[in-house]
């Protein structure tokens, strides 16, 4: 399985930055990932309007996640 990993950053404090982790209910490669994500990214940039995304990138899960 893959999450899409974002990385913002706040509006108000642009030097206040960090990852944002969502996971992916469906099991796809990276390729598809990064066709299917732009929708997950612009829901989620509704959600936070205090955050600014500036990167993002499909990656596997790990046992360490939590």
């Amino acid at each position: 399985m893959l999450s899409i990993i974002l990385s913002a950053c706040l509006v108000a404090d642009p030097k206040q930055c960090r990852d944002f982790k969502i996971p992916l209910d469906v099991n796809m490669d990276a390729m598809h990932c990064a066709m299917a994500a732009p929708p997950y990214f612009a829901q989620w940039a509704e959600e936070h309007p205090l955050w600014q995304i500036r990167r993002w990138k499909c990656q596997p899960n790990t046992l360490n996640d939590t």
